[in-house]
């Protein structure tokens, strides 16, 4: 049976748009909590889910997921976990935990996940970093030859502290150790000023500090016109454990972001040591027995840190 040349032509055009079409589909791995609880959320069904991964909870929260078992994922909840109940639709986002960094970070105070606090709006344009990365080998490294000039001159003349080099600053309580620390920022200012290509970046971490003590050196550091070369991170005492212990790296990948593109940078924790009570915290909640030695523990992650 032959076809006219009408239905011909439109048997022609429906075989021709059938083989043409296709649909994009976009398949997303979803989980549900099984409990929730103290910041910590089960999750089944994320099979394929990688460490240090952000999820996002149906509420919105988002989480990061450490602990990979073989029956549930432990997500580390960023925020309340008052809006998440059990049941409740887990999604993977696919990437790992990242933070904003570059020059439009400079003179604005974040949280540790990059979010500004400061009430000042959006960040301009800016790229992600990973906040866990590979530290640079030794190969790669150039020993320590130049001075950091902390304009001390008890420190400067007799602990100099090299560019690339660790220092702690170590004492009891209120000996003036933040002190050092902020004097150090300010005295860049006049530093600074002889040439652009000897800048030197500072990235302070306030971790586990009151909100008061974090608005009083916001205001110290803009008083004294330091905020242009600085940039804060903050994850106050009010915020939750996994904030606390995520501070550090957000703080080193945006002081990274300026030594990768030819540039210095110094970072200050202030301080570690309620980094240490926040991770043994979450440990604690995730089950983990082993990462609560923190002897041990706490050293191995210091090591990418600085």
């Amino acid at each position: 049976m032959e076809l006219s040349p009408r239905a011909a032509e439109l048997t022609t055009l429906l075989e021709s748009r059938i083989s043409n079409f296709y649909t994009n589909f976009q398949v997303d791995e979803i989980g549900r909590v099984v409990s929730v609880g103290d910041g910590i959320a089960r999750v089944y069904g994320l099979n394929e889910i990688q460490a240090g991964e952000m999820v996002e909870f149906s509420s919105g929260v988002k989480g990061i997921a450490l602990n990979l078992e073989n029956e549930n994922v432990g997500i580390v909840v960023f925020g309340s976990d008052t809006a998440i109940k059990e049941g409740d639709l887990v999604k993977r986002t696919g990437s790992i935990v990242d933070v904003p960094a570059g020059k439009a970070m400079l003179g604005r105070v974040v949280d540790a996940l990059g979010v500004p606090i400061d009430g000042r709006g959006a960040l301009s344009a800016h790229e992600r970093r990973r906040v866990e990365v590979k530290a640079p080998g030794i190969i790669e490294r150039k020993s320590v030859h130049e001075p950091m000039q902390t304009g001390l001159k008890a420190v400067d003349s007799l602990v100099p502290i090299g560019r690339g080099q660790r220092e702690l600053i170590i004492g009891d309580r209120q000996t003036g150790k933040t002190a050092i620390a902020i004097d150090t920022i300010l005295n860049q200012k006049q530093l600074n000023s002889k040439a652009d290509s000897e800048t030197l970046y500072c990235v302070y971490v306030a971790i586990g500090q009151k909100r008061s003590t974090v608005a009083q050196l916001v205001q110290i550091l803009s008083e004294a016109n330091a905020l242009e070369y600085s940039i804060l991170v903050a994850a106050t005492a009010s915020d939750p454990a996994p904030l606390q212990f995520l501070a550090p790296y957000s703080g080193c990948a945006m002081g990274e972001y300026f030594r990768d593109n030819g540039m210095h940078a110094l970072i200050i924790y202030d301080d570690l040591s309620k980094q240490a009570v926040a991770y043994r915290q979450m440990s604690l909640l995730l089950r983990d027995h082993q990462v609560v030695r923190l002897s041990q523990e706490m050293f191995s992650i210091y090591i990418p840190v600085s």
